[in-house]
């Protein structure tokens, strides 16, 4: 797990899994302060090293009327402020070449959106702005696919990238996690799981994105008993009227239980 690297990161000797998890899109000042406190007391009591995930901005989106965002300026400016107030890094994706070096200078880490990993102008602009990379698997690529998108940032002359797996697409409708592919993308580099997108139901015919929240446990114990590093987890505290992915989200009232579930996990795979 190499993470030394990014700024403000603590309890990278606690010998734990690390956790980046926040709203689906950043909505507002408020609700992403409340939200970045309530976590960072619980993964600070539990001693998980902590990322802020915000998106600034949401390009990929079933309808034009869809919920996009507040501003670029105003959401990234919000990610700023949540890192100065917590003191912790933060992480956001981006979808354009001119978005990696706009957020760069707000965040610590910047995410490349799994439908947008294979796009090599946009994972060496991320690349070239020496912040850490974090690369969402295609629904639609192998674990070993993922080598040759890792190798994209190393050979752009940054060390600092990791994988994270969100689920690969399972018919028209339905996600499903190949848990072998966590040992075979580690051996690439760091590797995330992410548990509520691996859980998403997408392309219903509303043109809203379903989910699965309810295994949203039985996922999150499953990578870590395969040896995931980290867990990306989306939540918010009141999925039901979220602007994105409130179908699939946490309410942010179960994280404290669910997390302290997985730490003991760790500890007895640990032990063993």
């Amino acid at each position: 797990m190499q993470l030394n690297n990014i700024p403000k990161i603590k309890n990278l000797d606690s010998n734990n899994f690390f956790l980046l998890a926040g709203p689906c899109a950043i909505e507002g000042e408020e609700m992403a302060l409340r939200i970045a406190e309530k976590v960072v007391q619980i993964t600070s009591d539990l001693n998980i090293p902590y990322v802020f995930k915000g998106s600034f901005k949401k390009a990929n989106r079933s309808r034009v009327d869809s919920f996009t965002g507040i501003g670029d300026e105003k959401a990234l400016k919000i990610l700023r402020k949540v890192s100065e107030t917590f003191d912790v890094p933060t992480v956001t994706d981006i979808h354009t070449n001119e978005d990696a070096t706009k957020a760069a200078e707000y965040v610590d880490v910047l995410q490349i959106p799994a439908f947008l990993v294979r796009q090599t102008d946009l994972v060496v602009a991320a690349a070239k702005t020496g912040k850490t990379v974090n690369l969402k698997k295609g629904q639609f690529m192998s674990p070993e696919a993922m080598q040759h998108a890792i190798r994209k940032v190393h050979d752009s002359g940054n060390d600092n990238a990791m994988i994270t797996d969100r689920g690969t697409m399972f018919g028209y409708q339905d996600m499903i996690v190949d848990f072998r592919g966590i040992p075979t993308m580690k051996q690439y580099g760091t590797t995330v799981l992410d548990v509520t997108h691996s859980l998403q139901q997408p392309n219903q015919s509303s043109g809203v994105t379903g989910g699965r929240p309810d295994m949203i446990e039985t996922i999150a114990r499953a990578g870590i008993a395969t040896g995931v590093d980290g867990l990306f987890i989306e939540t918010h505290f009141d999925p039901s009227n979220a602007k994105s992915d409130g179908a699939n989200m946490l309410h942010l009232d179960y994280l404290k239980d669910l997390l302290s579930n997985l730490v003991a996990i760790r500890q007895t795979i640990n032990s063993l």
